[in-house]
Formats: structure tokens, sequence, C-alpha cells
């Protein structure tokens, strides 16, 4: 029934992954209303949404929603928006995070700045034939990074949820007053 009547072809559907045909703004603010209406206290929202972030930073590919499900069961967040918040994982800000993750969890283990790979080299192939060397540092590196991700994306996305929630309750008493002052004429 809302479907489109001629479909995109399979290459406008990839490239409006990476840069969406409305734009980015558009696409941020429906991103936003979306989790602002999501069922649940500003706590889990952010909570879950939090996780998803954080999840975001470990190596483990393909098992970002699972995990970040797993996290927010336990913290009580919300499902939904723990799978929106790996978004902050994506192919555009994957490169930053793995080698950030690398970086601080060679430093932490005490590897030798000597083996480390450079930037360009650091591929999931990589990280995947190499597991002692580069996966290891970057789940030490994701877990320390995720942890202060969590914090970064809590508070400012409970606070956002916590207005919004407070703008959409405000907004529906007023159109109940008004729906009553006309009821009264």
């Amino acid at each position: 029934m809302f479907r489109r009547r001629t479909k995109h072809a399979f290459h406008h559907r990839i490239r409006d992954l990476f840069w969406p045909r409305a734009g980015w703004r558009r696409s941020s603010a429906y991103v936003v209303h979306r989790i602002g209406r999501l069922p649940g206290t500003p706590y889990s929202i952010a909570a879950g949404f939090a996780c998803g972030a954080a999840v975001s930073f470990t190596p483990f590919i393909g098992l970002h929603f699972l995990l970040a499900a797993g996290l927010a069961l336990i913290l009580r967040g919300n499902l939904l928006a723990s799978a929106i918040g790996t978004v902050v994982g994506n192919p555009w800000t994957f490169p930053g995070i793995w080698l950030a993750t690398y970086r601080l969890g060679a430093m932490v283990s005490g590897q030798s700045h000597e083996g480390e790979v450079a930037a360009r080299h650091l591929t999931l192939t990589m990280i995947l034939d190499h597991p002692g060397q580069v996966f290891l540092p970057m789940v030490i590196g994701g877990t320390l990074l995720g942890i202060v991700a969590w914090f970064l994306f809590f508070l400012p996305v409970r606070a956002a949820v916590s207005a919004y929630h407070a703008r959409r309750v405000l907004r529906r008493t007023k159109k109940a007053r008004h729906r009553k002052l006309e009821l009264e004429v």
C-alpha cells in the first residue's frame, strides 16, 4: 500500500545509505524525532542509545546489534534505542574508531610502537588475521573508549529526550485546553 510505484535501482538504494537524497539535516531530524517518540522513560531511551553507541567502539563487527541489546537489557535500556545507537559506528566513522581503539589498546597493553599498524593497513581482514597483534588491543581500547562514549552519549540524549517529552506534553495540554474552550462555546 505505501510502496513506491517505481522501485529504485539497487545502486540508488546503496547511494542513499551513504548520502541521503533528502539531505543530512532532514535525515538527522527524522532520527531525533524517532528517538523522542520511542516508548519509555528518558533514562531507558538514553541508556539504550548509549549502549548502542558504546558497542560501536568494539571490533565485533556483525555483533553490534546483539551486544547492544544485551547491554541494554542489563542496564534496563530501550532495545530499539540501542539498535539506533549502533549507527554511531558506520562506514565513515569506523576507520577513526578502529585507529583510536587500536592505539589506546596497544598503549594500555604495553605493545611497542615498532609493531604498530599504520592507519591505511587497519582493515577488517587485518584485524581478523592478526588477533594477538591487532584484535586484542582493539578489544581493550574499544572497551575503554566504549565506557567513555556511553557517558558522552547518555547525558545529552537523556536531556534531549526529557525536553522532547516535556514539549510534547505541553503541546497536548494546549490542544486539550483549546478543544475544551471550543466545546464550551
